[in-house]
């Protein structure tokens, strides 16, 4: 499918969703919108992914587009009126619409009658499964290994880490598997359940389930957690996800240089070792899980020429050391510590 992720005034550092799907898709991406950056091409700004020109609007795609997706994640999940301009000329020209948003599009009088009019679909991959229940506390049974990233803050590479992880395990020979719990994850894998979105009593059981489905068929599965556990607003889906997917191992990841949570800059982030122990507190009542690598995102430390490295390096070592365990920055050094660590004994 070809498509044109909408990144307004955002990408990359605040489009999450447009930069998942650029790496870990399988869509081809003729565009990005962004009225910031309209002229330059994607690997002006992340080098590591499929090029593609950067366009003001909508109306400046030339190229045939199968379907629009929104590529931004914002606090809060909610539509932003600027961007109905785009959604609407999407459909006018009979692209599909793709959003992971709070709000959802299909409920949108005006996009749901062009969505007639154009035979088009708008799918809301936020919209949760209308027959979920409350956990059963089973999914520790499984016979899968069940690995779970988890973060000292939102976007902290808990996504990243949770993709490079599967992509090298299968390389390895190992049948692993993405188990979905955000907007992003479920737009590339095509299934899944955005946990945020799910009633908070149905939460942990909707990962339980989505856990118990794949086992059946992998040996390995990843888990992708979302939030983190002091978050002072998302903390409560981080609960559900740790105990509802009853992991055997986690992954802490990090975001380097960062000494607050990100938006409630009044709420400091728990050192590591602090932070790794009080997952491994919260998840033992249920399912006991350890700490056993660390991901480091050290994006805004230094180039990526050797000689620029350093920093980087330093931020990694002092993390591993702090949490007494390997790490490393699965995109900048590799995940094989990582991996190494998370296949110990199995």
């Amino acid at each position: 499918m070809r498509v044109a992720l909408l990144a307004h005034e955002t990408f990359p550092d605040r489009a999450k969703t447009a930069v998942g799907l650029l790496r870990y898709g399988d869509d081809e991406v003729v565009a990005v919108l962004d009225r910031t950056t309209a002229g330059e091409r994607v690997r002006d700004h992340v080098p590591d992914v499929p090029d593609a020109p950067i366009v003001a609007s909508m109306a400046d795609v030339s190229d045939p587009v199968d379907a629009l997706v929104v590529g931004v994640a914002p606090i809060g999940g909610g539509f932003d009126e600027t961007w109905r301009p785009d959604i609407r000329g999407a459909l006018e020209r009979g692209c599909d619409v793709v959003a992971g948003l709070h709000t959802y599009l299909a409920d949108d009088d005006e996009f749901a009658r062009l969505a007639s009019d154009h035979d088009c679909d708008i799918r809301d991959v936020r919209r949760p499964p209308a027959d979920l229940t409350v956990a059963d506390g089973t999914a520790g049974d499984v016979d899968a290994t069940v690995v779970l990233t988890v973060g000292t803050d939102c976007s902290s590479g808990k996504m990243t880490t949770t993709y490079e992880l599967v992509r090298a395990a299968r390389e390895r020979g190992v049948d692993a598997c993405v188990v979905p719990t955000g907007q992003t994850a479920v737009m590339i894998e095509g299934w899944g359940i955005a946990v945020d979105r799910v009633v908070s009593d149905f939460a942990a059981g909707a990962v339980e389930r989505m856990v118990e489905q794949r086992a059946a068929d992998h040996a390995l599965l990843v888990v992708e957690g979302q939030g983190a556990l002091a978050h002072p607003a998302y903390s409560g889906v981080t609960a559900s996800i740790l105990h509802g997917a009853a992991p055997d191992r986690l992954v802490l990841c990090h975001t380097a240089g960062r000494e607050a949570v990100h938006g409630y800059e009044h709420v400091p982030i728990p050192p590591p070792a602090e932070y790794a122990a009080r997952y491994e507190r919260v998840a033992a009542p249920v399912a006991p899980a350890a700490v056993v690598a660390g991901a480091v995102n050290t994006a805004a430390l230094g180039g990526r020429e050797p000689a620029d490295e350093s920093a980087a390096r330093a931020a990694v070592d002092e993390f591993g050391a702090a949490i007494d365990a390997p790490a490393t920055d699965p995109v900048r050094f590799g995940v094989e510590p990582l991996l190494d660590a998370v296949l110990e004994g199995l």
